[in-house]
Order: structure tokens, then sequence, then C-alpha cells
């Protein structure tokens, strides 16, 4: 419900989903990239074991940790139509 007491719009309603949608593939796409940066070079070369296996469990430590901070600071930064108070959209005190 937004600040007068109604229901969303459909395009209010989109602008949520697109950036949901948007918010959980970079996410994923900067959690790949961070994984494959730390645990690539165990995968790819012959590494000794215990740095192979410190390299690779560290990668599946921060890749997820990476992929939640990105979905927060996205969807955090996002303006969720309809908070009164907000500055700068026309049309709202």
């Amino acid at each position: 419900m937004d600040a007068h007491g109604g229901r969303r719009s459909q395009a209010e309603r989109d602008a949520v989903t697109v950036e949901i949608g948007y918010a959980l593939v970079s996410a994923t796409f900067a959690a790949a990239v961070l994984f494959g940066a730390v645990a690539g070079p165990a995968l790819l070369f012959d590494l000794p074991g215990p740095l192979s296996t410190v390299l690779l469990r560290l990668g599946l430590v921060v890749a997820p940790l990476v992929f939640t901070a990105r979905v927060v600071s996205v969807l955090l930064r996002f303006r969720w139509p309809g908070r009164p108070g907000e500055p700068g959209r026309p049309g709202r005190p």
C-alpha cells in the first residue's frame, strides 16, 4: 500500500520486480566472478594440496557473502515507490 492508503500501480509493481531481478542477476554474476578469481587457480593449476583446499574453501565462503552483500546493497539503494517523505519525487510532498 502506498502513502495514500491505496494499492500500488502496475508500473510500481513492475519497477520493484525489475529491481529484484537486477539485484539477483548482478549478485550472481559478482559472486561467480569472485569465486573464479579466488578458487580458479586451484582448479586450473596443480597447486599443493593444502593451498588448493584453502583457495576452494575461501571461494565457497566469500562468494555467498558477496552475493548477499550485492543483493542487499542494490535493494537498499532502490527507492521503493510510495514511500512517504522521499525527496526529489515530483508530485509528492
